[in-house]
């Protein structure tokens, strides 16, 4: 499994791109009664094991079933995140392998998110 530092954005880049990016795509791939539980503002829901599936829809599939337009294989801030960063870092090697070439996990999860957000 691969795993090197630039598939990887921390809590701080996160943070700084939930406030000033335009372009943050940000994917939450835990289940749904995780999610119901609590979730990152702005984030969409693909369960990563319709990660696959779900990137390689085409652009008007991908919007009618998730709400939102599509991301370009080249989107500079495509972030996937779970739970604790294990599920985050498949779903991130799934979309790299699809051609998503800025794809990346964010490690520490909702996990670390919700313990630093005090939720």
């Amino acid at each position: 499994m691969a795993n090197t530092d630039r598939n990887q954005i921390s809590y701080t880049e996160l943070k700084v791109l939930l406030e000033k990016s335009q372009n943050l795509f940000l994917v939450d791939v835990r289940t749904k009664e995780e999610i119901d539980k609590g979730r990152i503002p702005g984030s969409i829901h693909v369960p990563v094991d319709t990660v696959e599936t779900a990137f390689a829809l085409d652009s008007a599939e991908f919007e009618a079933n998730y709400g939102v337009a599509k991301p370009p294989l080249d989107a500079p801030e495509l972030v996937f995140h779970c739970q604790m960063g294990r599920r985050g870092q498949l779903a991130t090697e799934k979309a790299l392998a699809l051609g998503f070439q800025s794809a990346r996990n964010y490690t520490g999860g909702y996990k670390e998110w919700s313990e630093k957000e005090g939720k």
